[in-house]
């Protein structure tokens, strides 16, 4: 009997498998993971280090937790596929975008315990941002041992209302895309003004990197962390006072609107 059993072994699930083996959340062979193709099955199980099979069947027949990493318009019919194997005793989560945790129940037997996930990319380095909801018959301690399993590849917030999901998709899961728009505009302004590309890049990456870790540590208000930057008079002020005069929290409100709306969609 394995532990955790992937449907699914694309790069979020190859993510959270190496994150489980790294922390030694899980050993490798209390892992199983199954995917559609024949192809590169072998090279894949070599380097992620657990069984791959070619059968869903059998990772939901032998594995207590079912981890649904399939595209989400897959998801359905991998549910009815495996259905006939999921006993009251197992547990389902699903990081298939705009899935609702209702659909998700509505092809599964009656009572089963189902997690929705949203995880982002980042996890591919160890430093994913992920949200998570229950289903109506998940139980506390379902929530807390996902909330572990996903702490393995970063961070997580559960959430109470499963519409908030779509916030999440808007904030994290897309997100990634956001920021990295934000750190190559500045790059180009840099390299506009007459600095190598690459230089510039360089610049404007590790500052991310660094005033995201001041963020996420301190001990003060964002608009306080702004203030000790945007000094009165000095050159910050003026960037700042330029972003205000564009209106940049309008234009990230739409932006994070408009997605939310996007992945709500999704899951109509």
């Amino acid at each position: 009997m394995y532990t955790i059993g992937f449907i699914g072994s694309g790069k979020m699930a190859g993510a959270i498998i190496k994150g489980l083996i790294k922390t030694g959340f899980a050993k490798p062979e209390e892992l199983i993971a199954s995917q559609a193709e024949t192809e590169g099955i072998e090279e894949k199980s070599k380097t992620l280090g657990i069984k791959i099979t070619l059968d869903n069947k059998e990772v939901a027949k032998n594995s207590k937790i079912i981890l649904i990493a399939t595209k989400p318009n897959q998801a359905v019919d991998v549910l009815e596929e495996i259905k006939p194997f999921i006993t009251s005793d197992k547990l389902i989560a699903s990081i298939a975008a705009g899935v609702t945790t209702k659909r998700l129940e509505a092809h599964l037997p009656e009572n089963t315990r189902v997690v929705r996930i949203m995880p982002n990319t980042p996890a591919l380095v160890g430093e994913g941002m992920s949200g998570m909801v229950g289903g109506k018959f998940a139980k506390q301690e379902d929530l807390d041992y996902i909330y572990n399993l996903l702490s393995t590849i970063g961070k997580c917030i559960v959430v109470d209302d499963e519409a908030q999901i779509d916030i999440v998709t808007a904030i994290s899961g897309s997100g990634p895309a956001f920021f990295y728009k934000v750190i190559n505009e500045i790059a180009r302004a840099g390299e506009k003004l007459g600095m190598d590309y690459e230089k510039a890049l360089l610049l404007s990456i590790q500052t991310a990197i660094g005033s995201a870790k001041m963020a996420l540590n301190r001990e003060i208000s964002m608009e306080e962390l702004i203030s000790n930057v945007a000094t009165k008079g000095g050159c910050t002020r003026v960037g700042v006072d330029c972003m205000d005069e564009y209106n940049t929290e309008k234009v990230f409100f739409d932006v994070i609107k408009s997605t939310t709306e996007k992945a709500c969609a999704l899951g109509g």
